[in-house]
């Protein structure tokens, strides 16, 4: 099975694999937005809603989903809002035809308002407890962030894949190499953490109890900025009253570094060129060729060229600062 190898994965053996483990389904399967994985909801006989995931396959390891699984319910058992995988006969990771997939309860919730400085202050809370919880021990098998993976290997699948138009290449790769090496640079964290590791407005969900996660999808180590850096929004005034908002809301439960602030444009380039790498080794996969039509095209490298350059000089101003006490 390949890494873009969902093509066996019909609604039949889905159903079937959730019978398999006792979960009888009479609703019919509603597709969720996921793009990594398949992610369906689904009702029981009783009218319970759950979601079931079915991982891409060959992208993670066995032991490594379960310190994934492992580290929910770890936050679960310290009664942070995050959603568990639900357990059958003490098993939390099933396998069903080759395809691994968990079972979990479905919880919703509205978008997280990026511009509310009253939600991110609960944000900055609500991430501070899971540092606390998640710096008492190390991950085995979860990766950690990297300029090797997220930037120089990531390059390399952009250029081998031969989506970047020939016309083009010059002026794309030149950037791009300027820019990795002044964000490899910049990327010396001093300590590193368990982390959500993408944790951005569409991955976090609002009840009027506040803010969870559904799932630890992308968790892996790196510095507690990670955590933070992408709620940010706006220009630089703007960053910095919702920097100063979050870190009062985070430092009421954990402390924060302030010298990972230089950390940011280093994790947002590495963010971004991953992301165009990602989009590459995906593009077999028919939903994605479905869903970003714009990739495959002239305009789109266009634009990440003028988006490198605007990289460059964001890694070459000065780091956001908070503002003293």
């Amino acid at each position: 099975m390949s890494v873009f190898d969902f093509t066996s994965l019909s609604p039949n053996l889905i159903l079937d694999g959730l019978e398999s483990v006792g979960f009888k389904v009479d609703s019919g399967l509603l597709a969720l937005n996921s793009y990594e994985n398949r992610v369906y909801q689904f009702h029981d006989e009783n009218l319970v809603k759950y979601v079931t995931k079915f991982y891409r396959p060959e992208r993670w390891t066995e032991t490594q989903i379960r310190e994934e699984l492992n580290f929910a319910l770890e936050l679960d058992e310290q009664e942070l809002p995050l959603v568990p995988p639900l357990s059958v006969n003490g098993e939390t990771l099933f396998n069903y035809q080759g395809y691994y997939f968990t079972v979990s309860p479905c919880k919703g919730g509205r978008t997280f308002e990026v511009d509310n400085l009253d939600q991110l202050e609960w944000m900055g809370r609500f991430i501070a407890r899971i540092h606390g919880v998640s710096a008492t021990k190390n991950f085995e098998l979860r990766p950690a962030l990297s300029v090797d993976d997220m930037l120089f290997n990531a390059s390399n699948i952009i250029q081998a894949s031969g989506f970047v138009p020939k016309a083009l290449n010059l002026p794309f790769f030149t950037i791009l190499e300027q820019v990795n090496e002044i964000a490899a640079a910049q990327y010396k964290p001093k300590k590193q953490i368990r982390l959500h590791g993408d944790c951005h407005a569409g991955n976090i969900f609002w009840t009027d109890k506040g803010p969870h996660f559904v799932d630890l999808d992308d968790c892996k180590t790196g510095p507690a900025i990670q955590d933070l850096w992408m709620m940010l929004s706006g220009d630089r005034n703007e960053q910095l009253l919702q920097l100063d908002t979050l870190l009062a809301g985070y430092e009421e439960f954990f402390t924060f570094d302030t010298s990972e602030l230089v950390l940011i444009e280093s994790l947002r380039t590495m963010r971004v060129v991953n992301y165009m790498a990602w989009l590459c080794k995906r593009w077999k996969d028919p939903a994605f060729p479905r869903n970003f039509p714009w990739f495959d095209s002239e305009k789109y490298w266009e634009q990440q060229i003028l988006m490198l350059k605007e990289q460059m000089s964001a890694l070459q101003q000065p780091p956001l600062s908070l503002t003293p006490m």
